[in-house]
């Protein structure tokens, strides 16, 4: 396993970060697709065991479910201490008006019921899931800042959001002396790239580390384009649908390409899909899920597959301009 700070911290992190999206009780939530306690925890044990020390996870997912199979499992097979435990908070988790948002009084309940779930004193990454357009934005930092003094976050990280807007709060940080984002935690494949835009170059000059979701685009980068899905989850996502239900010809010509940069370097197509995030300086880790064996192994291997420039450039030449996907 390589590992390398996250953003200009000096927390180490594993190149690749689990995924936790996938586990948690089925009917908990609207992913029936998710993976049950039983058969997750081997997938924890697994990603351990190759040197996987960060887990990122939300306390949507699944009702609150997977942070606790998480906690459950890193409880049982490792030491808190040794690993790197990123949740988020922003979902509805209750049906009152002050369930789910970026408010004071729902992070601080939510942090804490967090923590419960996971069954420890901190986490090490607390990301705002989703920007909050009732809540000023001095509001949530000022209350992000206090969930860090109190101990209960290392550091603080956001998800999908404009740039504009991640540079206003990386700007009201720095001027009121609160803690900053480290991370961004975006929506960024070989399929969707329109992060390059302003958020990478914004992201490298304030030194924040990226961990792009999606890094295999549910996966249509890791089959041939007339491949139907084939998994649950594939065929039940409907969010993954609102991702990726505008395939374009120029799509088809981007997995095109996966397919004969795969064959070209004796790789599988996710490795490729993989392997190509790891090739960008501003990528620290994507974030991999895992339903079966091979997922994780796929993602692992993708650290030695090395990509030239020419295998880059024909990966990317097909791209064409996307609309904005992946902030609601």
């Amino acid at each position: 396993m390589e590992y390398t700070r996250l953003g200009n911290t000096g927390l180490k992190v594993s190149r690749i970060c689990l995924g936790c999206m996938s586990y948690g009780v089925p009917d908990r939530g609207p992913h029936a697709w998710t993976l049950t306690e039983e058969e997750s925890r081997p997938h924890i044990k697994r990603a351990l065991e190759v040197g996987i020390n960060f887990f990122d996870t939300a306390n949507v997912y699944s009702d609150g479910t997977s942070e606790e199979i998480l906690g459950r499992a890193l409880k049982d097979f490792t030491q808190r201490d040794e690993v790197v435990i990123a949740t988020k908070v922003h979902g509805r988790m209750r049906a009152d008006v002050n369930g789910a948002g970026l408010s004071r009084k729902a992070i601080f309940s939510e942090i804490d019921a967090s923590l419960r779930r996971l069954g420890t004193d901190y986490v090490d990454l607390y990301q705002t899931h989703r920007w909050d357009a009732d809540t000023p934005i001095e509001e949530t930092l000022d209350a992000l800042n206090d969930v860090v003094k109190a101990g209960k976050a290392r550091y603080i990280g956001a998800s999908s959001m404009y740039s504009w807007q991640f540079c206003k709060a990386l700007y009201l940080a720095d001027k009121h002396g609160w803690s900053r984002f480290v991370s961004m935690q975006n929506h960024y494949n070989l399929l969707y790239r329109e992060e390059e835009r302003e958020m990478l170059g914004l992201c490298a000059s304030e030194g924040i580390g990226v961990i792009p979701w999606s890094p295999i685009a549910r996966g249509k980068l890791a089959r041939p384009w007339e491949d139907e899905p084939t998994t649950s989850r594939g065929e039940t996502d409907v969010f993954g649908k609102t991702l990726y239900n505008r395939m374009v010809d120029s799509d088809k010509a981007v997995i095109e390409a996966v397919g004969k940069v795969s064959e070209k370097v004796g790789a599988s197509r996710a490795q490729v899909a993989v392997a190509w995030l790891l090739s960008k300086p501003t990528v620290t880790a994507p974030i991999v899920g895992a339903t079966k064996p091979y997922h994780l192994e796929d993602a692992i291997a993708a650290l030695s597959v090395k990509l030239s420039l020419e295998d880059i450039a024909e990966l990317e030449v097909p791209y064409v301009p996307h609309p904005i996907a992946g902030f609601a």
